[in-house]
């Protein structure tokens, strides 16, 4: 998450207490006119504010003006804050980026940035330039909770004369910035990338100019490509041909003129210069991914593209700087180049693209239910959470109100495959009707799209979702989760010209695609690179970006496959499966160092509770249980969370390492920890379950029926099989003892035979979900 929340050992959940919330806004629409009208503080008398613009989107509608009593997107002190970009930046303002300081400025004192880790390089913006250093070693901090390859600064890149009074953004690409500064009569720009062993300036009104932290040692000197090591780094500068490099001191200077260039590299060894001059000149100027999912031989490709100028001489393509999650399914060869990283060893690939191929497990909108639970029970229990006085929180927000419609809509096919369509119906009303509330502006609920920013914006927010465009894709996937539900019983209600014209905006919010969106900035909450998203807006901290609830991004991007196979959306199908494949990839190695090689060896820690540009942490944004440190990032449990039992061996051994740390069995959010325990023993979870279920409280998630059907299906079903695959983007096989159980849901029309690469064959209706044994 985003910033500090505090604990909940019981209802409402894992965000700990609500916030205080702001007066809430409704509006009375008369003839085409919205007359907003506001609560005075909690129990205050309303009043009639000014006019506010309201813009239909099918049957629903977003408010174009900010609804009176909220705020948007403010520093610190509460001050309204605007993109901090120059005059050339086009498009929407990126937020949530491993860079994001740069352009969201958090502290009125500060206006250049915080620390920037792209991995390998650090980077640290101030008035004179950019600090740039390599941060290869670790230490443990806070108690040894967390481990952090701390930011450092070898060098500065600059321009004679330069003082700027801030630092904005000139561009960015996918995993790119291009950084500004402009002041004394020097301008200086810096493009800077995740994996990018370059920094790239151009500069003008004075001289390339490089200061070294320390006395640098001088390894090679050829005019205009020299070899340093500072602090025991090792780094080589290269300027242009005709303007050579000279030192005075620890710095030095080159005559560059007012289009003048030069970069700097740092190097895993001086004997590593030769492969890195050939491409000192090759500058890269944007990057992007493109994906390619295809559904019947269940694979996605990912290209990961830079494109790049030759300042000088014809060279194109760079270094770049793979992930783990990157070069064990990258398809090409890597040089022997290599680089220590909070996210373990990077490996190097030359040239300008490299593609990974990954296998895509099916995501599934529900499991089925198994005729060996207890049916009568589940009804029961059904009918005890549509008796409860409080269904939804009052005036409810963007999270805890999405809470509350996904643990109702998860009940909902439930309900359905007991025969209990009274309860089923029932619940479809109420998870549709909260979600026509808050996609109708003018409302107590609504939405607002923030043009400065292009960022749609819920109110009432929580968790700075407005304020600091914190956790877009955690609250919002809640929605799409809700709709997905209602779709997949009512197609026409989903229809572009019905709701699904608002859903589908609050999905670009999160995750548009189009490069030229006018209203949205691309990937908002998904850092292809790094492969999973940042939660912070702004990345206003020391430690860089951070990514606690990487589960909740994953519900996100299941409910986008749901919802677009739902609607026949093959695009959309494929960003869900683009996002939720591509996270699965990293969330068990790096929060959890599946298959060693994240973590330090000297961090006794089994997981992360969340994962920093420097590094990771056990600590979570509240002072939690030990349940709260590992489940942060299993919740919510939806059929999507199948992933967490990807490797049921490990997800067994991340049970046991709770338990021992605890003692004993899990009291806090005991649902949560039954549900993943059945990821790796069905029968186990299911005997905690019996033995506890009528004395236990849900996580503000979940509920005792979804519960016991999830733990009784795997119970009778057994573990995630991966070997098998199927053409299918909604499917599952699992394994017990040697007998495995498929099923598959069709979300289309018309009826559908899966075909799983085994050689087994399921028919499956239209709109059902189907098993068979085999």
């Amino acid at each position: 998450m985003a910033h500090p929340r505090h604990p909940a050992h019981a209802r409402p959940g894992p965000r700990g207490r609500r916030l205080g919330l702001l007066a809430a806004a409704s509006a009375l629409v008369v003839g085409g006119s919205a007359l907003a009208v506001t609560g005075a503080g909690t129990g205050g008398a309303a009043h009639v504010s000014a006019e506010v613009a309201e813009v239909p989107v099918g049957s629903g509608g977003y408010a174009e003006t900010m609804p009176e009593g909220y705020s948007g997107p403010s520093d610190l002190d509460g001050n309204p804050v605007s993109p901090k970009v120059t005059d050339d930046f086009e498009g929407p303002a990126p937020t949530n980026e491993w860079w994001s300081s740069l352009i969201f400025q958090r502290y009125a004192d500060n206006p250049y940035g915080e620390n920037l880790f792209a991995h390998p390089l650090s980077f640290l913006p101030h008035s004179g330039g950019l600090d740039m250093g390599y941060p290869d070693t670790h230490q443990l901090v806070g108690e040894d909770l967390k481990y952090e390859y701390t930011a450092v600064a070898d060098l500065a890149l600059g321009v004679s004369g330069l003082d700027s009074p801030d630092t904005r953004t000139a561009g960015n690409g996918d995993w790119t910035v291009t950084a500004h500064w402009e002041g004394g009569g020097s301008t200086l720009r810096v493009t800077l990338g995740q994996g990018l062993p370059f920094a790239y300036a151009e500069t003008s009104g004075g001289d390339a100019e490089v200061t070294f932290e320390s006395a640098p040692d001088i390894w090679h000197e050829d005019g205009s490509t020299v070899g340093a090591t500072v602090n025991g780094r090792h780094y080589a500068l290269f300027s242009p041909s005709d303007a050579p490099w000279n030192l005075s001191g620890d710095t030095l200077t080159a005559a560059t003129g007012d289009d003048g260039y030069y970069s700097v590299a740092v190097l895993p060894d001086p004997d590593d210069l030769d492969a890195f001059a050939p491409y000192a000149h090759s500058v890269v100027t944007d990057s992007v991914v493109e994906y390619d999912y295809d559904e019947s031989a269940a694979t996605l490709t990912s290209t990961y593209s830079v494109e790049t100028e030759a300042r000088e001489g014809e060279e194109s393509g760079t270094l770049m700087a793979l992930y783990p999650h990157q070069w064990e399914h990258v398809t090409g060869d890597l040089t022997d180049l290599t680089y220590a990283s909070p996210r373990g060893e990077m490996r190097v690939s030359e040239g300008a693209s490299f593609t990974t191929e990954l296998t895509t497990q099916g995501i599934m909108p529900s499991l089925p239910t198994v005729d060996s639970a207890d049916h009568d029970r589940m009804a029961s229990l059904i009918d005890e959470v549509l008796a409860e006085e409080e269904l939804f929180p009052e005036p409810g927000d963007t999270y805890w109100d999405g809470k509350a419609m996904g643990r109702l809509a998860q009940l909902v096919p439930i309900a359905d495959s007991i025969g209990d369509t009274e309860a089923r119906d029932e619940l479809l009303g109420l998870v549709q009707e909260r979600l026509e509330d808050w996609l109708t502006a003018g409302g107590t609920r609504q939405f607002h799209h923030d043009a400065d920013w292009g960022a749609m914006l819920g109110y009432p927010d929580s968790f700075g979702a407005a304020t600091e465009l914190n956790d877009h894709d955690f609250h919002y996937g809640y929605f799409v989760s809700a709709a997905a539900m209602v779709a997949r019983y009512d197609a026409d209600w989903a229809d572009e010209d019905a709701w699904g014209g608002m859903i589908r905006l609050l999905i670009r919010d999160v995750a548009s695609t189009d490069a030229d969106d006018a209203m949205f900035p691309r990937l908002r909450s998904f850092s292809p690179y790094a492969g999973h998203g940042w939660a912070s807006g702004h990345a206003g901290f020391a430690a860089g970006n951070n990514q606690e609830s990487s589960s909740e991004g994953m519900h996100f991007a299941a409910a986008t496959a749901h919802f677009g196979a739902l609607t026949g959306d093959e695009e959309l199908r494929d960003l869900g499966v683009y996002l939720h494949t591509t996270q699965a990839s990293t969330i068990a190695r790096y929060w959890q160092d599946q298959g060693g090689g994240t973590f330090p060896e000297d961090y006794l820690e089994d997981v992360v509770g969340m994962v920093w540009g420097d590094g990771g942490d056990y600590r979570i944004w509240w002072d939690g249980g030990h349940e709260e440190h590992y489940g942060i990032n299993y919740l919510p449990i939806t059929a999507g969370s199948l992933y967490l039992g990807h490797d049921p061996e490990h997800a067994g051994m991340i049970y046991d390492s709770l338990v021992d740390k605890l003692g004993g069995e899990p009291e806090i959010w005991r649902d949560i920890h039954w549900a993943h325990r059945a990821l790796s023993d069905g029968d186990d979870a299911l005997r905690m379950f019996e033995e506890q279920w009528d004395t236990y409280e849900p996580e503000a998630g979940g509920s005792k029926p979804h519960t016991y059907q999830w733990v009784s299906t795997l119970a009778e079903f057994g573990t995630v099989d991966v070997s098998v695959t199927a053409d299918t983007a909604h499917y599952a096989v699992f394994d017990d003892s040697g007998s495995r159980t498929y099923t598959a849901f069709n979300p289309t029309s018309e009826s559908l035979t899966v075909a799983f690469s085994d050689g087994t064959t399921l028919d499956v209706p239209a709109g059902e979900t189907a098993v068979t044994s085999g």
